[in-house]
Protein backbone atom coordinates (compact mmCIF):
# COMPACT_ATOMS: atom_id res chain seq x y z
CA UNK A 1 0.00 0.00 0.00
CA UNK A 2 1.51 3.21 -1.05
CA UNK A 3 1.91 6.07 1.57
CA UNK A 4 -0.64 8.55 -0.13
CA UNK A 5 -3.19 5.64 0.18
CA UNK A 6 -2.35 5.20 3.59
CA UNK A 7 -3.14 8.86 4.01
CA UNK A 8 -5.97 9.03 2.49
CA UNK A 9 -7.86 6.63 5.05
CA UNK A 10 -5.51 7.74 7.95
CA UNK A 11 -6.27 11.45 7.62
CA UNK A 12 -10.49 11.03 7.42
CA UNK A 13 -10.55 8.41 10.18
CA UNK A 14 -8.15 10.56 12.36
CA UNK A 15 -11.08 13.37 11.24
CA UNK A 16 -13.70 11.67 12.13
CA UNK A 17 -12.08 10.40 15.58
CA UNK A 18 -11.58 14.00 16.75
CA UNK A 19 -14.97 14.97 15.39
CA UNK A 20 -16.57 11.62 17.53
CA UNK A 21 -14.56 12.70 20.61
CA UNK A 22 -15.31 16.92 20.54
CA UNK A 23 -19.38 15.87 19.97
CA UNK A 24 -18.89 13.02 22.88
CA UNK A 25 -17.14 15.63 25.24
CA UNK A 26 -19.85 18.71 24.33
CA UNK A 27 -22.51 15.67 24.94
CA UNK A 28 -21.16 15.04 28.37
CA UNK A 29 -20.68 18.64 29.18
CA UNK A 30 -24.50 19.42 28.34
CA UNK A 31 -25.08 16.76 30.35
CA UNK A 32 -23.85 18.07 33.40
CA UNK A 33 -25.54 21.06 32.66
CA UNK A 34 -28.95 19.47 32.34
CA UNK A 35 -28.30 17.11 35.62
CA UNK A 36 -27.24 20.55 37.85
CA UNK A 37 -29.94 22.83 36.29
CA UNK A 38 -33.06 20.64 36.27
CA UNK A 39 -35.76 22.03 34.85
CA UNK A 40 -34.08 25.64 34.69
CA UNK A 41 -32.07 23.99 31.69
CA UNK A 42 -34.82 23.65 29.34
CA UNK A 43 -36.58 26.95 30.34
CA UNK A 44 -33.29 28.62 29.59
CA UNK A 45 -33.32 26.69 26.21
CA UNK A 46 -36.42 28.08 25.33
CA UNK A 47 -35.98 31.56 26.52
CA UNK A 48 -32.64 31.93 24.67
CA UNK A 49 -33.68 30.13 21.29
CA UNK A 50 -31.21 27.14 21.09
CA UNK A 51 -28.88 24.72 22.96
CA UNK A 52 -25.62 26.86 22.22
CA UNK A 53 -27.31 29.55 23.70
CA UNK A 54 -28.49 28.19 26.75
CA UNK A 55 -25.40 26.70 28.25
CA UNK A 56 -23.34 29.71 27.12
CA UNK A 57 -25.78 31.23 29.65
CA UNK A 58 -26.02 28.31 31.92
CA UNK A 59 -22.28 28.43 32.36
CA UNK A 60 -22.07 32.15 33.25
CA UNK A 61 -24.11 31.36 35.49
CA UNK A 62 -22.18 29.22 37.25
CA UNK A 63 -19.35 30.99 37.05
CA UNK A 64 -20.76 34.53 38.66
CA UNK A 65 -21.98 31.88 41.35
CA UNK A 66 -18.70 30.23 41.76
CA UNK A 67 -17.50 33.46 42.68
CA UNK A 68 -20.23 34.18 45.14
CA UNK A 69 -19.26 33.59 48.87
CA UNK A 70 -22.57 31.39 49.67
CA UNK A 71 -21.92 29.80 52.73
CA UNK A 72 -24.45 27.84 54.81
CA UNK A 73 -26.33 29.10 57.93
CA UNK A 74 -25.07 28.13 61.26
CA UNK A 75 -27.65 26.54 63.46
CA UNK A 76 -28.84 29.60 65.17
CA UNK A 77 -29.67 31.49 62.23
CA UNK A 78 -31.55 28.49 60.88
CA UNK A 79 -33.45 27.98 63.68
CA UNK A 80 -34.19 31.99 63.57
CA UNK A 81 -34.82 31.28 60.21
CA UNK A 82 -37.57 28.58 61.00
CA UNK A 83 -39.36 30.55 63.68
CA UNK A 84 -39.90 33.18 61.39
CA UNK A 85 -41.55 31.16 58.82
CA UNK A 86 -43.67 29.23 61.83
CA UNK A 87 -44.72 32.70 62.31
CA UNK A 88 -45.60 33.90 59.13
CA UNK A 89 -47.68 30.62 58.20
CA UNK A 90 -49.23 31.32 61.35
CA UNK A 91 -50.09 34.85 60.19
CA UNK A 92 -51.87 33.26 57.04
CA UNK A 93 -55.09 32.37 58.55
CA UNK A 94 -55.65 35.88 59.36
CA UNK A 95 -54.13 37.67 56.66
CA UNK A 96 -53.04 35.99 53.97
CA UNK A 97 -52.23 38.28 51.50
CA UNK A 98 -49.77 39.74 54.12
CA UNK A 99 -48.53 36.24 55.10
CA UNK A 100 -47.78 35.37 51.46
CA UNK A 101 -45.94 38.99 51.23
CA UNK A 102 -43.60 38.35 54.63
CA UNK A 103 -43.09 35.13 53.18
CA UNK A 104 -41.06 36.72 49.78
CA UNK A 105 -39.56 39.06 52.13
CA UNK A 106 -38.21 36.31 54.24
CA UNK A 107 -36.92 33.80 50.94
CA UNK A 108 -35.15 37.30 49.96
CA UNK A 109 -33.81 37.70 53.54
CA UNK A 110 -32.76 33.85 53.77
CA UNK A 111 -30.91 34.39 50.42
CA UNK A 112 -29.46 37.91 51.16
CA UNK A 113 -28.37 36.37 54.78
CA UNK A 114 -26.63 32.81 52.68
CA UNK A 115 -24.40 35.48 50.06
CA UNK A 116 -26.79 35.72 47.26
CA UNK A 117 -27.40 38.76 45.47
CA UNK A 118 -31.02 40.40 46.32
CA UNK A 119 -31.31 43.47 43.88
CA UNK A 120 -34.01 42.18 42.10
CA UNK A 121 -35.92 39.31 40.87
CA UNK A 122 -34.44 38.54 37.65
CA UNK A 123 -30.68 38.54 39.19
CA UNK A 124 -32.47 36.39 42.17
CA UNK A 125 -33.56 33.70 39.76
CA UNK A 126 -30.37 33.49 37.85
CA UNK A 127 -28.39 32.77 41.33
CA UNK A 128 -30.68 30.20 42.31
CA UNK A 129 -30.63 28.25 39.21
CA UNK A 130 -27.48 27.30 40.19
CA UNK A 131 -27.89 25.25 43.36
CA UNK A 132 -31.52 25.11 43.73
CA UNK A 133 -32.68 24.52 39.82
CA UNK A 134 -35.44 22.09 40.74
CA UNK A 135 -37.01 24.46 42.96
CA UNK A 136 -36.79 27.15 41.21
CA UNK A 137 -40.73 26.54 39.65
CA UNK A 138 -42.00 26.53 43.16
CA UNK A 139 -40.08 30.37 43.67
CA UNK A 140 -41.54 31.45 40.07
CA UNK A 141 -45.40 30.11 40.71
CA UNK A 142 -45.49 31.74 44.37
CA UNK A 143 -43.62 35.37 43.45
CA UNK A 144 -46.38 35.37 40.72
CA UNK A 145 -49.36 34.76 42.98
CA UNK A 146 -47.24 37.31 45.33
CA UNK A 147 -47.65 40.08 42.42
CA UNK A 148 -51.24 39.29 41.47
CA UNK A 149 -52.03 39.31 45.18
CA UNK A 150 -50.51 43.04 45.65
CA UNK A 151 -53.46 43.62 43.15
CA UNK A 152 -55.95 42.38 44.58
CA UNK A 153 -56.10 39.63 41.99
CA UNK A 154 -55.28 36.48 43.70
CA UNK A 155 -57.60 33.72 45.86
CA UNK A 156 -57.23 32.22 48.82
CA UNK A 157 -56.36 29.09 47.63
CA UNK A 158 -53.85 30.59 45.21
CA UNK A 159 -52.16 32.05 48.01
CA UNK A 160 -52.42 29.08 50.35
CA UNK A 161 -50.54 27.43 46.80
CA UNK A 162 -48.05 30.05 46.97
CA UNK A 163 -47.26 29.54 50.61
CA UNK A 164 -46.36 25.63 50.21
CA UNK A 165 -44.05 26.52 46.74
CA UNK A 166 -42.08 29.73 48.86
CA UNK A 167 -42.24 26.27 51.85
CA UNK A 168 -40.11 23.80 49.16
CA UNK A 169 -37.51 27.06 48.58
CA UNK A 170 -37.45 27.96 52.35
CA UNK A 171 -36.80 24.37 53.30
CA UNK A 172 -33.41 24.25 50.81
CA UNK A 173 -31.99 27.30 51.42
CA UNK A 174 -32.36 26.84 55.01
CA UNK A 175 -31.17 23.49 55.23
CA UNK A 176 -34.64 22.24 56.42
CA UNK A 177 -35.62 20.34 53.21
CA UNK A 178 -37.06 16.53 54.06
Amino acid sequence: MSTSTLLAILIPVAVVLVLAGIAAWMYQRRRRLQDRFGPEYERTVESTGSRHAADTELHKRQARHDDLDIRELPAEERHRYTEAWNTVQQRFVDRPEGAVSQADDLITRVMRDRGYPTAGYDQQLRELSVEHGRTLEHYRAAHEVNERSGKGQATTEELRGAMVHYRALFDELVGTAR
